[in-house]
C-alpha cells in the first residue's frame, strides 16, 4: 500500500498550492471556485487542529469584513450526503467568516477519500505551523492506527523525517495532565520529550511550569530524576545547563539537522560528540542518512 502511494505528499502539496493560487477572478474560474452557504459546510471530525483561539478568530473576522475571504477553502462532498460539504483545509477561515456575518464562502470542491482528506489537512496545518505538538502527535497516531502507516510513510507525506514523526508520536505516552500542559502551550515539545519515561513526570511538569525552566534545564532535571531513581549520585551525572553558548548553539544546530539529542564536549580545541537515541529505528534512520542511502 505504501509503495503505491509514494509521492502522494507532493501531489497533496500541489493541491494546496492550487487553492492558495486561487486569489484572482481568473484563477478562481480556472480552479472551479463556488460560493456555498456556510450552513452547508461542516468541519471534518478528523481535522488535526482542535484549538482555535478566540482572539485569532476575531482578528481574521475583522479582516474578512474589510477585504472578504481572499483564499477559498478546500472541501469535499460529505460522505453519504453529497448536497453538503466537509472541510478539508480552511476551517479557521470558515469559522471566522461566520463571525464576520458572511452567509456564503468561496470553496474549491475536490472528491478525496478519507485518508487523502486527512493528509491534506495535516500538511496544511504543519506548513502553516498551526498545530501544537499534541495535535500533531495525535494526527500522526491516527494515521498510523487507521491507515496502517509507518512513521517513515507518514514522514514522506508531510515532509518530515521518520525520526521527527516517531519522536512526536511518543508524546502520546505522557500522562493526560502533562499532555494538557503541552496542548495549552504551558510546556513545549522539547519539555515534554525530556519527561518521557519518568515515573514522576507530572510533578516535574508542575515544577518546570512554576519555575519557568527552559528545555536545557528541564533535560538536566530529568537526568537528575533518573539518576536518583537508579541510586546513583546526582552529582555524577549532572551537566551544567548554561554551558558554553557557542557549544550549545552547535548542539542545537546538530539536533535540528538530525532530529536526535546531541551533546558536544570540548576542551582546548579537541573533544567528542555523542548522539542519544531512544529506539533502534532512530539509529537506523541516522545511519542511512549518514551513508547517503536512499530510503525510497
Amino acid at each position: 500500500m505504501a509503495e503505491s502511494r509514494r509521492g502522494l505528499g507532493r501531489g497533496l502539496s500541489a493541491l494546496l498550492d492550487e487553492v492558495e493560487a486561487a486569489s484572482t477572478p481568473e484563477a478562481r474560474r480556472a480552479a472551479g471556485v463556488l460560493e456555498v452557504g456556510v450552513e452547508l459546510i461542516a468541519p471534518n471530525p478528523d481535522q488535526p487542529r482542535k484549538v482555535f483561539g478566540v482572539e485569532e478568530l476575531d482578528e481574521l473576522a475583522d479582516s474578512i469584513r474589510e477585504r472578504g475571504v481572499l483564499q477559498p477553502i478546500l472541501v469535499r462532498p460529505t460522505p453519504g450526503s453529497p448536497q453538503s460539504y466537509q472541510i478539508i483545509a480552511g476551517e479557521r477561515r470558515w469559522r471566522a467568516a461566520q463571525r464576520a456575518g458572511l452567509r456564503s464562502i468561496a470553496v474549491i470542491v475536490r472528491d478525496l477519500a478519507d485518508q487523502e482528506a486527512m493528509e491534506v489537512a495535516l500538511i496544511e496545518n504543519i506548513q502553516r505551523e498551526n498545530l501544537n505538538a499534541l495535535e500533531e502527535a495525535r494526527a500522526y497516531a491516527m494515521m498510523a492506527r487507521q491507515y496502517d502507516q509507518s512513521p517513515e510513510a507518514i514522514g514522506k507525506v508531510v515532509g518530515k523525517s521518520r525520526s521527527h514523526v516517531a519522536n512526536t508520536m511518543r508524546l502520546m505516552r505522557l500522562p493526560e495532565t502533562v499532555q494538557d500542559h503541552v496542548a495549552a502551550g504551558r510546556l513545549s515539545a522539547g519539555h515534554a520529550r525530556a519527561l518521557l519515561e519518568l515515573e514522576n513526570c507530572e510533578d516535574l511538569a508542575d515544577k518546570i511550569i512554576s519555575q519557568g525552566l527552559n528545555v536545557r534545564q528541564t533535560e538536566a532535571l530529568a537526568r537528575s530524576a533518573k539518576s536518583d531513581r537508579g541510586g546513583r549520585s546526582t552529582r555524577e551525572t549532572s551537566v551544567d545547563v548554561t554551558g558554553n553558548p557557542d557549544t550549545r548553539a552547535l548542539e542545537a544546530d546538530l539536533e535540528e539537522l538530525i532530529g536526535l539529542k546531541v551533546r558536544v564536549r570540548e576542551r582546548d580545541g579537541a573533544g567528542e560528540v555523542s548522539i542519544s537515541f531512544q529506539t533502534l529505528e532512530q539509529l537506523d534512520d541516522l545511519c542511512r542518512r549518514l551513508s547517503h542511502k536512499d530510503s525510497h
